[in-house]
């Protein structure tokens, strides 16, 4: 990491919400313990509670506690941190709060305004800092869900565009700043070991899944308008997708990562038709157990509509339409109430072309590559070897040449995604984020899949909470011959 080069003023809206309180505030909190905030950085609390500043600014302080590990949370950090930090009072659609704000805010230069609200009032909150004239200094970071389809994301996304040209806008999706996903671009691109088997000659297929052991955690009305193709797959998943899938970049810079990405998503092969009931799977978790202990099912869950059809769990098969990976598919799988949290990309290399040792041993001739983003970051590559042992002859054995994170840099903290991405706005970088027509195609994409499950009358299949999803989950993927990895 380096330093921040200049002062900036970070102005954090609906900074009394769950993700600010959970996630904003410990790592802004974690980039000032480590130095790199400048020494005139502010930051600003903003969010609609009224009432005495300093009761807001205790909540925040209380959060940290909770939220940041008790070994590092210094006093003298603390203290620092304490004193950048004011809590403002704005309702975020009264234009006249936002002259009471550029007042606090002055001519102090860079603004950051972080958007932790709903989506809706993206467009005030930028009409309103046009208004008192921060909107030219000023950096636009919005968080998801972005809409809930192409045609809602164009509006939200349009609102933003008429005061905030692109270069200034950071659409967050926190996959993007895990060190393992950035690694994704060190492993392909700067090891040709990998980048010349990197394609349908080498690669048989390749699984992507994002499992939750949780429930709905008390977010039942966000949750039940999305669900989980639009809460995980249009954005997480389809992200890990195009960061595997494109081609190299001419360069590091945010614009040619953001073209390659963009290649894919137009490459992605629409699933409609008699594909809908082959290559994608719904299911919604019914009662069962996790971690020893009953737990409802999701038309049980507090608040609950008992005839919501929605999906808590998708898997598809994903197939690219270009040279590199014609005939490879894309296996995505990602659900709540799963057996464990886990958030894994497989590469399964082909067998080689001759086999020469012994026949019951054929299915393990297989090269993995494992790219663990949680709860362990790592990278493992599976290589076939001979067992150790006179008695053994040519018994082959499948083992791990692992880089674990957390083991090989034993003296480093790995920083949270959010710390990433939130120095990288203050640093004006925006290789991690997501540019407008990325979200549209991805949109479009998963629109297709959405509207086709309405004329089918899709229903999503049952699944017991604890359990790897619906039964036709395993059958999407062993029809190909294959298999999950991993599931036990």
């Amino acid at each position: 990491m380096i330093s921040i080069s200049e002062p900036c003023t970070f102005a954090l809206f609906g900074a009394m919400g769950d993700l600010a309180l959970r996630k904003l505030f410990p790592a802004l909190f974690q980039l000032d313990r480590a130095e790199l905030l400048h020494e005139n950085t502010r930051l600003l609390a903003l969010a609609r509670e009224a009432g005495d500043a300093a009761y807001h600014l205790g909540q925040i302080e209380e959060h940290l506690r909770e939220f940041v590990p008790a070994e590092q949370l210094e006093e003298t950090a603390l203290a620092r941190f304490k004193a950048r930090l004011e809590y403002v009072h704005v309702d975020f659609l009264k234009a006249d709060d936002y002259v009471t704000l550029a007042e606090r805010i002055g001519d102090s230069g860079t603004v950051i305004a972080y958007f932790a609200t709903p989506a809706a009032v993206y467009g005030a909150i930028c009409e309103n800092l046009a208004k008192v004239g921060l909107a030219d200094r000023t950096r636009a970071v919005l968080e998801k869900p972005i809409g809930h389809d192409l045609e809602s994301s164009r509006t939200v996304n349009d609102a933003v565009a008429r005061y905030f040209p692109e270069n200034r806008v950071y659409r967050i999706d926190h996959y993007l700043g895990k060190e393992t996903v950035q690694n994704l671009i060190a492993l392909r691109f700067a090891n040709s070991l990998f980048e010349t088997q990197w394609n349908q000659n080498y690669i048989s297929h390749v699984e992507i899944t994002v499992a939750e052991k949780v429930g709905i955690e008390g977010r039942w009305g966000y949750f039940d308008k999305a669900g989980q193709l639009r809460d995980m797959i249009q954005n997480h998943l389809v992200q890990l997708l195009c960061l595997i899938a494109m081609d190299p970049p001419a360069d590091l810079s945010a614009d040619a990562i953001r073209d390659e990405k963009v290649k894919v998503l137009k490459a992605l092969q629409p699933i409609t038709g008699e594909a809908l009931h082959t290559h994608v799977v719904r299911g919604q978790y019914i009662a069962g157990y996790s971690e020893g202990r009953a737990v409802p099912g999701y038309l049980e869950e507090e608040n609950s509509n008992p005839h919501s059809d929605t999906e808590t769990f998708v898997a598809l098969r994903a197939d690219i339409r270009n040279w590199r990976w014609a005939g490879v598919p894309f296996y995505l799988r990602t659900g709540k109430r799963m057996p464990q949290k886990l958030s894994q990309i497989v590469i399964h290399f082909k067998e080689p072309p001759h086999y020469i040792f012994a026949p019951e041993q054929r299915m393990q001739i297989s090269n993995k590559l494992i790219i663990r983003l949680q709860p362990d970051e790592s990278i493992s590559l599976r290589v076939m070897t001979k067992e150790q042992g006179l008695d053994k002859g040519m018994q082959l054995r499948s083992g791990p040449l692992q880089l674990n994170f957390s083991d090989a840099y034993r003296s480093a903290r790995i920083p949270d995604a959010y710390e990433r991405l939130l120095l990288e706005v203050m640093q004006g970088n925006q290789n991690l984020f997501v540019r407008k027509d990325e979200i549209e195609y991805s949109w479009k994409w998963c629109d297709q899949l959405i509207a086709g499950w309405k004329r089918s009358g899709d229903v999503p299949k049952p699944y017991a909470a604890g359990s790897w999803g619906p039964m036709s989950s395993i059958a999407l993927i062993t029809r190909d011959g294959r298999s999950w990895y991993g599931d036990i």
